[in-house]
C-alpha cells in the first residue's frame, strides 16, 4: 500500500478520499510518448491545484482525479480523458484544462474544440 493509505483499512481509505461520491473522473496522460514530459508535468500541477482551488477535488459531486502513465494515444498531448461521458482531449496545457474545467467539469458541457472522440459508459440499469 502506498504512502496515503499507510496504517489505514481499505474501507477507511475509500471513505477518505470519498469513492463512490464524485461526478466526474478525470484522467490525465502523464507519461509517455505523447508529449514533452515537462508539458506533461505542468499539466497536472495545474489540473491539481485548480480543482482544489475551485473545491471540485475531495468533495462530494466534485470530481475525481488519476495520473495515468498512458493512455495508448501516443499522439498530440497531454492527453485527457473524462467519465462518465468519455471524452477524449488532446493538447491538454493548463489553457486547454481550464476550459475543460469550466465548461466540462462544471458546466457539463465537453469542449468540442479539444476533444477528439467519445466513449461514454453505459447507463446503470
Amino acid at each position: 500500500m502506498g504512502a496515503a493509505g499507510a496504517g489505514r483499512d481499505l474501507e477507511a481509505l475509500r471513505r477518505e478520499i470519498g469513492i463512490g461520491c464524485y461526478a466526474r473522473h478525470i484522467f490525465l496522460c502523464t507519461h509517455g510518448d505523447c508529449a514533452p514530459e515537462a508539458a506533461s508535468q505542468e499539466a497536472w500541477r495545474y489540473l491539481k491545484t485548480r480543482l482544489r482551488q475551485l473545491g471540485l477535488a475531495d468533495a462530494a459531486g466534485g470530481v475525481f482525479r488519476s495520473r495515468a502513465s498512458c493512455l495508448r494515444i501516443c499522439k498530440e498531448g497531454p492527453i485527457a480523458l473524462v467519465y462518465p461521458e468519455g471524452t477524449w482531449y488532446r493538447r491538454c496545457t493548463p489553457d486547454v484544462l481550464e476550459r475543460i474545467i469550466q465548461e466540462h467539469l462544471l458546466g457539463g458541457r465537453p469542449v468540442a474544440e479539444h476533444a477528439f472522440a467519445a466513449n461514454p459508459l453505459p447507463a446503470s440499469e
